[in-house]
């Protein structure tokens, strides 16, 4: 039996935290702890890993014409630290486009260009990363009957594994592509995450077209980039809805992405918790931004009076079947409301079918036995992110993202990210003491 060689690291020394993941949320955190840092003239001992080898944002997804759907106002720092320079006006001053953008009256920048701005944040605090390292086991250390601390073992892209003892645990696992149930990826049948880098793959030209399954944001989207791309080809827009909704950006409603409705949402009962999601789930789920819909209609009408049908839109209706074969996929799907079933001869098939949540129970490892769950497998969670522990947990374990069931829609979008940040912060430090000296 083969053993991958281990260096630990633990033994030499134990990090006032380690961040597991570095999405925009451990990003935002990492800046929070580079602001305190040079704030208190101290330097607490902090190191995050991340399974990609760089900083990277769905950049499947980075569609050339594609905006932000928040504002840029709730980036990483601006609702903690209005006078930070890691803001997304200080790297637009920083590119020389602060007034250019003035000058284009939005609120709402393109998704790449927040994605720089993404990149330009990651490289000023890239000493505290570690890329391609793949976070394996959370194993407890104990200290007389106490959990103290947590060796975070991580594996490399050559199998290597380091161990990296903490004080606290920082979880920001993001969240994993989902699929319908026995649907799987395959060089014809994509997730929308991977959009952009399939099609920069593609072996041959396609001749049939495509099909988007979905009617959120990202099959819109998906639908208009490729009826854009592929200007001979079909499009087919299959969905179960009699039409996209759209999304609700009115200010009452977004006020529900505010700090103060996280504390609203956190202390209301499990009952209430379900009505507020349903209420306000079309500002975020399964919907569209109108300007969006508004011109995918658009092209539709304009291909009728032109007698043309390139853009087909099959709603109030579900996949039935999928078969692939050498030439292409054959989708069957089914009008709900006739039964009447069509086959579509497409050359890819793009499910823009939304994300998941990880298992939380799988991170934790060992932890788990240790961590309070409810009767759905979620994790119960302190108004600061830490999860709940039984009394021989002494080291603090939070979470970022999987927290929605807790503390409110907000916990999966950027919307709170700096506002967070600071809380698990002020957390660590009124708990153990963050700027403490590394053993």
């Amino acid at each position: 039996m083969t053993t991958t060689p281990t260096a630990d690291t633990s033994e030499h020394r134990v990090h006032d935290l380690v961040g597991v993941g570095f999405g925009p949320s451990n990003l935002s955190l990492a800046i929070a702890l580079a602001e305190r840092r040079t704030a208190a003239g101290d330097a607490p001992d902090v190191l995050f890993l991340e399974r990609q080898e760089s900083f990277g944002w769905h950049p499947g997804m980075l569609l050339a014409d594609a905006t932000m759907q928040i504002s840029f106002l709730k980036d990483l720092v601006t609702p903690r630290n209005p006078a930070s320079d890691f803001s997304f006006l200080s790297f637009l001053h920083r590119q020389g486009r602060l007034h250019d953008f003035i000058n284009h009256k939005t609120l709402f920048p393109l998704r790449a260009e927040f994605h720089d701005y993404l990149v330009w944040c990651a490289e000023r605090v890239g000493e505290q990363v570690r890329y391609g390292q793949q976070v394996v086991e959370l194993r407890p250390v104990r200290d007389g009957g106490r959990i103290t601390s947590v060796d975070v073992v991580a594996r490399d892209t050559a199998g290597r594994q380091t161990v990296e003892r903490a004080r606290n645990v920082v979880l920001a696992p993001g969240l994993r592509p989902r699929l319908p149930e026995g649907v799987h990826e395959s060089a014809r049948v994509w997730h929308s995450e991977h959009l952009l880098h399939r099609l920069a793959d593609l072996p041959e030209e396609p001749v049939r077209g495509f099909a988007v399954v979905g009617a959120g944001q990202s099959a819109a989207e998906a639908v208009d980039h490729l009826h854009r791309t592929f200007p001979r080809l079909p499009v087919h827009a299959v969905f179960s809805r009699y039409g996209y909704s759209p999304s609700d950006d009115t200010p009452f409603a977004n006020r529900i992405f505010d700090p103060e409705a996280v504390d609203a949402y956190y202390d209301s009962p499990q009952e209430f918790k379900d009505e507020l999601m349903g209420y306000h789930r079309n500002t975020n789920y399964s919907v569209v931004d109108p300007d969006l819909i508004a011109e995918l209609y658009r092209r539709v009408y304009a291909e009728r009076v032109r007698g043309e049908t390139r853009l087909r839109i099959h709603n109030m209706t579900r996949v039935v079947a999928l078969d692939e074969t050498d030439g292409g996929v054959d989708l069957t799907v089914e009008d709900r409301s006739t039964g009447k079933q069509t086959v579509l001869a497409v050359d890819h098939v793009v499910y823009a079918t939304g994300y998941q949540p990880v298992d939380v129970r799988t991170l934790l490892g060992g932890l788990a036995d240790h961590c309070v769950f409810d009767g759905l497998g979620r994790p119960a969670l302190h108004r600061d992110y830490r999860l709940v522990t039984d009394d021989t947990v002494d080291c603090g374990l939070y979470l970022q993202g999987c927290t929605e069931h807790t503390h409110g829609i907000s916990s999966v979008l950027l919307s709170n990210v700096a506002t967070r940040a600071a809380e698990i912060l002020d957390s660590i430090e009124a708990r153990t003491g963050l700027t403490a000296a590394a053993s």
